[in-house]
């Protein structure tokens, strides 16, 4: 008789562009303890979301074929209970995103890798404390 462990690794959901970050942040987030699946477009982001569970889903902003914001709409609907964080360089486009997705913690560019971990583990805690 096998045991199924109770406490998997977080499963979370990178949408990044930029190659060179998109493999930084998977890095990071893979030695923090993490399950990180990652695409470089919110479009090849949906499929995903739609056939698999995350805890959260870390979008940039500004991307081609469907932005960030966008794909939080989409994700709310195909996985309501995937959290959202989004990442950018833009303050312009930060204030949209606090506009749009007042639920949505979003961490500017640029940023320390450990600020980064802090604030997912932020937000898996927040979860917990809500399912209590």
């Amino acid at each position: 008789m096998t045991s199924i462990p109770t406490n998997s690794a977080p499963r979370i959901l990178l949408a990044e562009d930029e190659d060179a970050m998109r493999s930084y942040l998977e890095r990071a987030l893979h030695k923090a303890g993490y399950e990180v699946s990652s695409v470089d477009r919110g479009t090849d982001a949906v499929p995903l979301l739609e056939t698999q569970e995350f805890d959260l889903l870390l979008s940039d902003i500004v991307m081609p074929e469907m932005d960030g914001i966008e794909l939080a709409q989409r994700c709310a609907e195909v996985s309501p209970r995937t959290k959202v964080m989004f990442i950018t360089g833009f303050a312009a486009v930060s204030l949209r995103a606090s506009r749009e997705q007042p639920h949505a913690k979003v961490l500017s560019k640029p940023f320390h890798l450990r600020d980064l971990v802090l604030e997912v583990e932020r937000v898996f805690e927040d979860q917990q404390q809500a399912s209590v």
